[in-house]
């Protein structure tokens, strides 16, 4: 059991926990300073921890956050507190990380300016006194180091993601390989054996005819799994193959796969429905996927006569649903076979939805539903 992933924080609490951790400890280093008395001392104390409360938004605005910090400690610094900017120095880290390096480096060069000519504004004293007030609020020392740390595990996180990213085009490329391997082997040792057993029935067949004998239903069967065995195999062939270098199937397909499967002596229908939108090509290439296993499923074992297939464009969503009239009941429905495990692992792997069961009357439905994220 992965014990760090168990007991993670979320991102969120520790948001909160730096902030409310940063702003006490302003406060805390404030109040027990030299400050301003009255309403000057009060706004003092609400900017201290405004710059640190602050900080819950720094993952979804830091560049925001960054401004917010930075005006906090001129507006304290102005009302007399002499405190280190540490939640402006958290925002500058977080920035940086974020990859806005351009605009930290602006605010923070703006903000070292701004901080001595506050302290000469709102402070008694030389300009040698104001810059060491400037510098107890903002020192550049601490600032560097903020900057240098966010961009150093900014540096250390791109480079993971860029590893992770050359693993999965080398897992991916080393699948391709191995899958073109497989579909050579398979044409080198299959296809050869099954053209022959094809073209020696086929021929055993035309000559029994041609001499009026009755022709063995065996030898019939024969000749009908060798068409069979010749058509998935070629079939198989293309998947295998079916990379980057060829067009993949997709959505445009889908009547091809209609009219084959009225070919083979089923009556299949096609509707559309909805106002028709692209989708990605995910999306397109398993909705093909689902139609042709479904239809062909039940061309070789639902023994139908008849097959809808229905695809339905929604705003968000892709449904297709494929229906036949073969002999399946909801009492004996059948195991699942290697085709719908393949059809269900496309589906989930889309964060789609998959129904494959007998209908309730008789027959099989295949209904998906495939999330479809439209550019607004």
């Amino acid at each position: 059991m992965d014990t760090g992933a168990r007991f993670r924080v979320p991102a969120g609490v520790m948001d909160w926990a730096i902030a409310l951790s940063v702003a006490a400890l302003l406060l805390g280093t404030g109040l027990s300073g030299q400050r301003s008395a009255g309403e000057a001392g009060l706004l003092g104390s609400v900017l201290l921890a405004a710059g640190g409360l602050a900080l819950v938004a720094r993952r979804r605005a830091p560049v925001a956050v960054l401004a917010v910090t930075g005006l906090c400690a001129v507006g304290y610094e102005a009302a007399g507190f002499e405190v280190l900017a540490v939640s402006y120095l958290v925002a500058v880290y977080g920035a940086v990380r974020a990859g806005h390096r351009a605009p930290t480096v602006a605010v923070s060069v703006s903000l070292l300016v701004v901080l001595p000519l506050t302290a000469l504004a709102f402070r008694d004293g030389s300009a040698r006194e104001a810059f060491a007030q400037a510098r107890n609020v903002l020192e550049i020392a601490w600032l560097i180091a903020a900057f240098a740390a966010g961009e150093a595990l900014r540096q250390a996180e791109r480079r993971a993601d860029e590893a992770e990213r050359t693993r999965e085009e080398t897992a991916r490329r080393r699948a391709d390989e191995e899958r073109l391997h497989i579909a050579r082997e398979l044409h080198d040792s299959l296809t050869h054996q099954i053209s022959i057993i094809k073209v020696q029935s086929e021929v055993a067949v035309h000559v029994a005819r041609r001499r009026g004998e009755q022709v063995p239903e065996t030898l019939l069967a024969i000749q009908a799994a060798g068409r069979e065995a010749t058509r998935e195999l070629r079939a198989t062939l293309e998947a295998l193959r079916d990379d980057d270098t060829t067009p993949p199937h997709g959505l445009a397909h889908v009547p091809e796969l209609v009219e084959r499967a009225r070919s083979m002596g089923l009556d299949a229908t096609l509707t559309i429905e909805g106002q028709r939108h692209d989708v990605p090509a995910a999306v397109g290439r398993t909705a093909y996927r689902i139609v042709q296993e479904a239809l062909t499923n039940t061309a070789r074992h639902a023994c139908a006569t008849t097959a809808t297939v229905r695809i339905e464009y929604r705003p968000d969503a892709l449904a297709v649903q494929v229906d036949d009239d073969g002999k399946a009941v909801p009492v004996d429905a059948p195991a699942p076979g290697l085709g719908l495990l393949g059809m269900r692992e496309r589906v989930t792997a889309l964060g789609g939805r998959l129904r494959a069961e007998p209908r309730n009357e008789h027959g099989f439905t295949v209904q998906a539903e495939l999330p479809v994220e439209r550019a607004s």
